[in-house]
C-alpha cells in the first residue's frame, strides 16, 4: 500500500520504540506498479504489483546488521529489530562506518503526480494499442513494454531524523521491425506525469525508422561526425559523472586524478558549452530530496561551462580531509540549445546518426574509455538529409574526448530520468562493423 507520511512515520517510531542498540535507522518503502507488455502485435502480460518493505539497520559501536520484513503487525517489527541487533553483535567492525545523522533540512519534493496515481488498465491498454495498431498497419512487427508506478519511501533514526518522500513515474519502450527483420527502429519515454506521454508519437518515430532501416549498407569504420540522440549518449555521460568521484581521484583511481597527486577540481576539462547539474527539484526530472544515508540533495552544478565545480565526496572521506560531504546523485541535466533533433542533421555535410548505443562496457577507466554497439536505427547523412541506412557499428570513445568535440547542441529529452540534448560530434571513432540489426 502506499501510505501516507502520517502513517509511514508511525510505523517508523513503532520501529525505533524497540531497538535497544546504540543507533537504529530504519527504512520503509512501497510501491504499486502497473505495466503491460507486447510482442508480435499482441499484449503479451499485463498487471499490478504491490510490496512495501521495512529494513532496520542495528549498530553497536561500528558494528552493524540489517533485517528486512514486509509484516508490520507489532511482533513482526519487534523481532525483526532484535535480528538487526543480534547480527549486529556477531558482525566485524567497520573502520570506515559513519554515526547515523540528526534532523535534516529537505526541499520539497517535486516528483509527485496525480494523474501517474490515477492510471488504469484500460489507459495502459490504449497506450500498447497506439504502438500496436499503426504498426499492424503497415505491416510491421511491434514489441514493447510500459511501466507506471506510485511509490513512497520513508526514513528514520534514533537521532530524530525523520525524511518522507512520495513519487510517480512512467516509462515506455518499443521496438518496431520490418516483416524480414532487417529493418528496426527504437524508441522510448519516461516522465513523472503521465499527460507528457504519447505513446502514438513515440511509436510513429520507431515505425518510421524501422522502414527507413531496411537493407542497411556497410561503411568503412573510422572517425565520423556523428549526430548523437539522447540515447545514444545518456550511458556515456553517465558512467562519466560516475567518476566523479573525490576519493578515487584523491587516490589516482580515476580520469579525475592528477599526475603526481591531487584531483582535477576546478580545471576545464571539456568544451566551455558543456554545463551539468543535478537538481532534486528540476521540473523535467525531479528526485528525492535526500540521499540514502539522509543527507539533503540540494541542486548542485558538476560543470559549468567545461569547468568542473563539484564531486561527489562520502561522509567518510570528508571527514578524513576536512571537506564538505557532496552525496552522488540520483540524475542529471546537461544543458542544451535550441535547435530539434531535425535542425542538427540540416547542418551536417557528411556524418551519421545514431539513434541508441547500448552493450557499453568500459575499456580503460583512466582515460574514461568505452567500447560499445550502435543500434535501432544509424543513417548516413550527406548534405543535411538522411541518405541511407548504414549497418550497426562498434565504437570506441571517451565521453571526455566527446565533449571536447562537440559542434552543436540541441534541445534536451529526458531519458532514463535524465535531461540530455541531442548533440552534433566531431571525430567520433568507429571501430568496426556489426550485422546485428
Amino acid at each position: 500500500m502506499i501510505m501516507t507520511k502520517e502513517q509511514a512515520k508511525a510505523i517508523l517510531d513503532k520501529a525505533l520504540s524497540y531497538s535497544e542498540s546504540d543507533e537504529c535507522e530504519v527504512n520503509l518503502n512501497g510501491s504499486i506498479t502497473g505495466n503491460v507488455r507486447y510482442a508480435l502485435n499482441t499484449v503479451t502480460t499485463a498487471g499490478v504489483t504491490e510490496d512495501t518493505t521495512l529494513v532496520v539497520q542495528s549498530a553497536y559501536g561500528k558494528k552493524t546488521g540489517t533485517a528486512t520484513l514486509n509484516q508490520f503487525d507489532d511482533e513482526s517489527i519487534k523481532r525483526a529489530v532484535r535480528t538487526s541487533e543480534e547480527l549486529a553483535r556477531l558482525s566485524p567492525e567497520s573502520e570506515e562506518y559513519m554515526p547515523i545523522l540528526g534532523p535534516q533540512e529537505y526541499v520539497e519534493g517535486k516528483g509527485f503526480v496525480q494523474a501517474t496515481a490515477d492510471m488504469t488498465p484500460e489507459m495502459r491498454a490504449q497506450a500498447a494499442a497506439n504502438s500496436i495498431v499503426p504498426s499492424r498497419e503497415k505491416g510491421l512487427t511491434a514489441a514493447g513494454f510500459l511501466n507506471d508506478n506510485i511509490s513512497f519511501q520513508a526514513m528514520a533514526n534514533s537521532k530524530g531524523l525523520f525524511a518522507y518522500y512520495p513519487s510517480t513515474g512512467v516509462s515506455f519502450s518499443t521496438t518496431i521491425r520490418t516483416a524480414d527483420g532487417t529493418g528496426s527502429g527504437w524508441a522510448s519515454r519516461d516522465y513523472n506525469d503521465v499527460s507528457k506521454l504519447d505513446t502514438a508519437k513515440a511509436s510513429q518515430i520507431a515505425i518510421d525508422k524501422s522502414i527507413m532501416s531496411q537493407e542497411a549498407r556497410a561503411i568503412e569504420p573510422g572517425k565520423y561526425t556523428v549526430v548523437l540522440e539522447p540515447a545514444a549518449s545518456v550511458t556515456l555521460i553517465g558512467n562519466m559523472l560516475g567518476a566523479f568521484n573525490r576519493r578515487t581521484a584523491d587516490e589516482g583511481r580515476s580520469f579525475m586524478a592528477k599526475e603526481g597527486g591531487g584531483n582535477k577540481l576546478g580545471e576545464k576539462l571539456f568544451d566551455e558549452r558543456v554545463s551539468i547539474h543535478s537538481d532534486p527539484q528540476d521540473p523535467d526530472a525531479p528526485y528525492s530530496p535526500w540521499a540514502q544515508d539522509g543527507q539533503a540533495f540540494k541542486r548542485t552544478q558538476w560543470v559549468e561551462n567545461g569547468v568542473v565545480k563539484n564531486m561527489g565526496c562520502s561522509r567518510y572521506w570528508a571527514g578524513q580531509h576536512d571537506l564538505t560531504p557532496v552525496p552522488a546523485p540520483n540524475s542529471f541535466t546537461m544543458a542544451g540549445g535550441e535547435s530539434s533533433l531535425e535542425e542538427l542533421i540540416k547542418g551536417v555535410r557528411r556524418g551519421i546518426l545514431v539513434t541508441r548505443t547500448w552493450y557499453i562496457r568500459t575499456v580503460d577507466p583512466q582515460t574514461q574509455l568505452y567500447t560499445g554497439l550502435t543500434r535501432d536505427g544509424t543513417f548516413f547523412i550527406e548534405d543535411g538529409e538522411l541518405k541511407y541506412p548504414v549497418k550497426n557499428l562498434r565504437f570506441n570513445e571517451s565521453p571526455v574526448i566527446m565533449l571536447n568535440n562537440l559542434e552543436k547542441l540541441g534541445q534536451a529529452q529526458r531519458i532514463n530520468g535524465n535531461m540530455v540534448p541531442s548533440m552534433v560530434i566531431r571525430d567520433f571513432t568507429f571501430s568496426s562493423l556489426s550485422d546485428a540489426v
